[in-house]
């Protein structure tokens, strides 16, 4: 049985990742081949991987028209005052949590250069996985955003807490982007191993993951995702979450599994 299912999400992951990308998110931050502007474009781009796939995509291609496919300069000189999201609206997300985030994100890059050094601040090697350093990271991005407006719904959805037992799918979405490194993700963030990461769980994977007897859980939260990914590190030690692009894709576009 485990050697089945080896075999059915090893196929799985080199036909995903062998071929040109599939619609996804994951797409915009392929745009650009500077350091920076992978890096922003993925943080955004992962923020807003939730919804209905066309409208995720239509209003990322939004975003990055404003920022005019320059991102980093676009973060650098960002002031609130420029109103350039006052009619960009996105499920939970108002106009003022969009504009907030860009403000959070130049006053990130103005002191740290980057998400990832502001990030491993935070990090710990001798930790399972990257649940406390997410919290913290989480923690300092509301606070920077706290000096200027109290907290809205939309940056708490924007920002969960996974000490709250979020399954904080934006984030460790975000995350596989940076850490990982193949044909999808970027491998950016040297100083984490794959090992640590924990799998972006939403619907879809939830869904195909208890059909694959990943998880006994009914709900998506993170005790779910470490549950998942700790069955997946029998397949793959070093880099269990290798197969959620696949599994993720295979909920999204109904295959057989």
């Amino acid at each position: 049985m485990i050697k089945n299912l080896k075999k059915k999400l090893d196929y799985n992951y080199n036909q995903f990742n062998s071929t040109s990308i599939v619609l996804d998110p994951v797409l915009f931050p392929h745009r650009f081949s500077d350091y920076h502007d992978i890096e922003i474009s993925a943080f955004i781009s992962s923020i807003f991987a939730y919804g209905n796939l066309s409208q995720i995509m239509k209003t990322l291609e939004e975003i990055h028209k404003v920022m005019q496919n320059k991102p980093y300069e676009f973060i650098s000189n960002f002031s609130l005052n420029t109103k350039v999201f006052e009619k960009l609206k996105y499920r939970f997300y108002s106009p003022d949590d969009i504009s907030l985030i860009f403000y959070a994100l130049n006053k990130i890059y103005g002191q740290y250069d980057s998400l990832k050094y502001l990030f491993l601040l935070y990090y710990f090697d001798n930790e399972k996985n990257l649940k406390s350093s997410i919290k913290f990271f989480v923690d300092n991005i509301k606070n920077i955003i706290a000096h200027k407006r109290n907290m809205s719904v939309g940056i708490n959805f924007m920002l969960p807490d996974p000490m709250k037992n979020s399954a904080c799918k934006r984030m460790n979405l975000f995350l596989r982007w940076m850490v990982r490194k193949d044909n999808i993700d970027f491998g950016l963030w040297h100083e984490i191993t794959p090992d640590k990461l924990v799998i972006p769980v939403d619907t879809h994977v939830a869904k195909i993951s208890r059909i694959l007897g990943l998880t006994q859980k009914k709900i998506a939260n993170w005790k779910m995702a470490e549950e998942i990914t700790e069955n997946l590190r029998k397949f793959n030690p070093s880099d269990p979450v290798k197969y959620d692009f696949a599994i993720c894709h295979i909920g999204m576009n109904k295959m057989k599994i």
